[in-house]
């Protein structure tokens, strides 16, 4: 795709050349029969420098070369206008070249409204001085719980306080609808929960998907916009959103053991392999049921959400399977999943996941 669009920009720069050719007379241009002054060629040599200069950044990987297009496009737009018989084809490659660089804004837009909520879900996180965790701090936990930290290996490590997740996959939207690659990268406040998930889905070949979702003091956001334009759903800070999203975040624990030592997270022993744990944020309160292998391994995450993010959506039974485990930075954990929906229809597997990579995060613009 990256290399179709950059031949169709230069061969679309160098037409521009003609317009040029024939203003200073350097050679017989027999396909524009209308004459062309020098001051007006001197515009097709600029339009041809500019489409030029988009190329060389666009390759480059510049995210701001659409600026460049966009300016290109103008000038050879009004062109074309003034030499409509001879040059209105070229409106075509001009229509396509516009629908790239609109997505391009698109995602720029996107990418800088991603970064600045993730500095805003990390300002508030304490990453100097930190804790490390003791056998102690565990002792007030249902058994299970217990052997699931040990067996995570986080005892003597540093407790997390922010962390960022690599994420490929692949998900659909209903259970007889293809599957969709993706690539997604998740940020946590574990201090204080809240997290921001962004992913880059395959629709279909040349068109992606941008996604958002976000949980930020207590409300959710989920973002969807095609081609990085459109908006395909934007719900944000309703019942069903907002415990969506805290639902999400305290089953998302598995990945950094340590949350659940924190104090909004409170956990009641059902069985020798199995706990309910309820996260508070405020004045609401969810909950779901983590079982355990009994080596001590999560196996599972189930709860009840709303299908769905709209004020009439229901709630159904959501569950995660961890299907493998994978030591990163010295803490064992699940790194490939499925998630499933249970409805009465029976079971939507909507989603299959794998955690590529775990860093911590420091947020050095806010300590």
């Amino acid at each position: 795709m990256k290399y179709l669009f950059s031949f169709i920009l230069l061969v679309h720069a160098a037409l521009h050349l003609l317009g040029f050719a024939k203003a200073f007379h350097l050679t017989e241009i027999n396909t524009l029969s209308q004459n062309i002054s020098k001051p007006i060629g001197t515009l097709w040599f600029l339009t041809f420098l500019l489409f030029s200069i988009t190329t060389a950044i666009y390759i480059k990987n510049y995210k701001f070369w659409f600026v460049f297009a966009f300016i290109a496009l103008i000038l050879s737009q009004i062109l074309i206008l003034m030499f409509w018989k001879d040059a209105k084809f070229g409106t075509l490659a001009n229509i396509l070249i516009l629908i790239v660089s609109l997505s391009a804004y698109g995602q720029f837009q996107f990418d800088k409204m991603v970064e600045r909520e993730t500095k805003e879900i990390l300002k508030d996180a304490q990453t100097k001085n930190p804790s490390f965790i003791s056998e102690k701090d565990i002792l007030h936990l249902p058994e299970a719980v217990k052997k699931w930290l040990i067996n995570s290996r986080v005892i003597g490590q540093e407790k997390r306080q922010t962390i960022q997740l690599k994420q490929i996959g692949e998900m659909r939207t209903k259970p007889n609808s293809k599957w969709m690659p993706f690539t997604a990268t998740q940020t946590f406040n574990v201090q204080i929960p809240g997290f921001v998930w962004e992913t880059k889905v395959e629709a279909m070949p040349f068109i992606w998907m941008r996604g958002r979702d976000k949980l930020y003091q207590g409300q959710g956001n989920m973002l969807i916009k095609l081609a990085n334009l459109i908006p395909v759903v934007n719900e944000s800070n309703n019942k069903q959103i907002n415990s969506g999203a805290m639902i999400r975040f305290l089953a998302e624990i598995c990945w950094f053991p340590s949350a659940a030592l924190n104090n909004y997270i409170v956990w009641e022993s059902i069985s020798e392999n199995s706990a309910k744990a309820t996260l508070t944020i405020k004045d609401t309160s969810v909950s779901g049921i983590f079982k355990f292998s009994t080596e001590g391994d999560i196996t599972s995450f189930e709860a009840k959400r709303y299908y769905g993010g709209k004020t009439n959506s229901k709630l159904e039974t959501w569950r995660i399977n961890m299907t493998s485990h994978k030591t990163f930075d010295g803490v064992k954990i699940p790194n490939k999943s499925n998630v499933s929906w249970k409805l009465e229809e029976g079971d939507f597997n909507w989603l299959n996941l794998e955690i590529i990579d775990v860093n911590g995060v420091v947020n050095k613009k806010t300590e």
